[in-house]
C-alpha cells in the first residue's frame, strides 16, 4: 500500500459541477481508478469510481450531465493520522482499493492505495490474441507484414498488446496466425525475449475469432481473454477478468460508447400530422470494441474448426440460457484498421 504523493493525488481532484465526461478524462489521466469531487474550498463533496462511470455508460446517461449524478457522495475516508494496519484492514474489509485522506475540515489532504500496479499478482489465465487478419485496408503496408506487426511507437502493435497485458500478470499467450503467421513467429517466438510463454493457434483459413479459439488444445480450465490484435487501448485486462468473475458470467464482451449526430433536423410525424422536431439528435449505443472474457463452458457452443465469429457465439450462449454480460469501457481505444487509424496509433505511441 502507498499514500499518493502530493504532486499525484491532485490529479484525481474534480471540481464541484463538472461533467461526467470530465470525470471520465481525470479516470484516464490520472490511473489511479477513482475521482474526488471537490468544492472550491477542497472539500470532499463525494468520489467517483471506475465502477460508477461503467454504470452510467450502460445506463446511456448523456455524459455532459454533472458528475453528481453518478458520485457516491459518502465515500469511506480516514484521518492523516489513521495507522497504516488500520487501513489496511478497512481495504480489505469494504474490498476497495483507494481511500481519500481528510482533515478536521473534511478537505482531502491525501489518497491511500492499494499498491497492485507496480507488483501484479500473476494471473494463470491465458491470453489469446487474435492476429490472422489480412489487413486488406491497410495495403500496400500489409503486403509484406501482418498487421498486428506493423510498428507503432518504435514496436509491433502485438508487442504492445502483450507487455500490456504482462503489467497485469498475465504470463501465458496464445497467438492466432493465418497470413504471413511465420513472421509473427519468428519474432515473438517461445515468447521467452519478453518473460511470457507464447504458442501459436494455425488457421489454415480464416475461422472468425471464435471459430479460431475452437482450436485450442487442451481446451481452458480458467476464463480467458481475448483480443483483437490490432486493437490499442488502455484498458486493464485483469480487471475486465475480475469484473467477469464477479459477475459469474459466461461471456463477457467490452462495449464503447458510440455517439453520432444527425446532420439533419428530424420530423417526427404521426400519419401525415407533424408532431414534434428533433433538431440535429445525437445517437447513442454500444459497439464492440473487439476484447472478450469467455468461461470455460463458452467452449460448449463451438465446434472445433467450424467459422465463427464473436457475435454468433454470444448468442449461441443466450439462447441456451447462459449469463452473456457488456463490460463498458471509457478508457482510450484504438481500432488500428485504416491508415489513417494507424497515423492515430503512431502519435500517441511516438517515441
Amino acid at each position: 500500500m502507498k499514500s499518493v504523493n502530493q504532486h499525484i493525488w491532485r490529479k484525481v481532484l474534480l471540481p464541484q459541477g463538472s461533467s461526467i465526461q470530465q470525470a471520465i478524462s481525470t479516470l484516464d489521466q490520472s490511473a489511479q481508478q477513482i475521482v474526488l469531487v471537490v468544492c472550491a474550498e477542497g472539500r470532499l463533496q463525494g468520489s467517483v469510481t471506475d465502477g460508477d462511470v461503467r454504470r452510467a455508460l450502460l445506463r446511456g446517461l448523456d455524459l455532459a450531465r454533472p458528475v453528481e449524478e453518478v458520485m457516491n457522495p459518502s465515500p469511506l475516508v480516514v484521518p492523516a493520522s489513521m495507522a497504516r494496519e488500520m487501513v489496511l484492514h478497512l481495504m480489505r474489509a469494504n474490498k476497495i482499493h483507494q481511500i481519500p485522506v481528510v482533515d478536521g475540515e473534511h478537505k482531502v489532504i491525501g489518497l491511500h492505495l492499494w499498491d497492485e500496479v507496480t507488483e501484479p499478482a500473476q494471473r494463470s489465465n491465458t491470453m489469446v490474441i487474435m492476429a490472422g487478419g489480412l489487413g486488406k485496408r491497410l495495403l500496400p503496408l500489409t503486403e509484406d507484414c501482418p498487421k498486428p506487426m506493423l510498428p507503432v511507437g518504435g514496436k509491433p502493435m502485438l508487442e504492445l498488446i502483450i507487455e500490456r497485458a504482462k503489467g497485469e500478470g498475465f504470463v501465458n499467450f496464445v497467438v492466432s496466425v493465418h497470413y504471413l503467421g511465420h513472421i509473427i513467429e519468428d519474432y515473438f517466438g517461445d515468447g521467452q525475449k519478453l518473460g511470457v510463454n507464447i504458442s501459436y493457434l494455425h488457421e489454415n483459413s480464416p475461422l472468425g475469432t471464435a471459430g479460431a479459439i475452437s482450436l485450442l488444445d487442451p481446451l481452458p480450465q480458467l476464463p480467458i481473454v481475448v483480443t483483437n490484435g490490432d486493437v490499442l487501448t488502455d484498458i486493464r485486462y485483469g480487471e475486465m477478468l475480475d469484473f467477469h468473475l464477479r459477475h459469474d458470467a459466461v461471456a463477457t464482451m467490452a462495449v464503447r460508447l458510440h455517439e453520432w449526430q444527425n446532420p439533419f433536423g428530424v420530423v417526427r410525424t404521426e400519419g401525415i400530422q407533424i408532431v414534434g422536431f428533433d433538431e440535429k439528435p445525437v445517437h447513442r449505443s454500444h459497439v464492440n470494441a473487439g476484447i472478450y472474457v469467455l468461461a470455460p463452458s463458452a467452449f460448449e457452443a463451438l465446434v472445433t474448426g467450424q467459422q465463427c465469429d464473436m457475435p454468433t457465439l454470444f448468442e449461441r450462449i443466450q439462447s441456451a440460457g447462459s449469463s452473456t454480460i457488456a463490460y463498458p469501457m471509457h478508457e482510450p481505444w484504438l481500432d488500428v484498421g485504416r491508415p489513417d487509424d494507424l497515423q492515430l496509433a503512431r502519435n500517441k505511441y511516438s517515441v
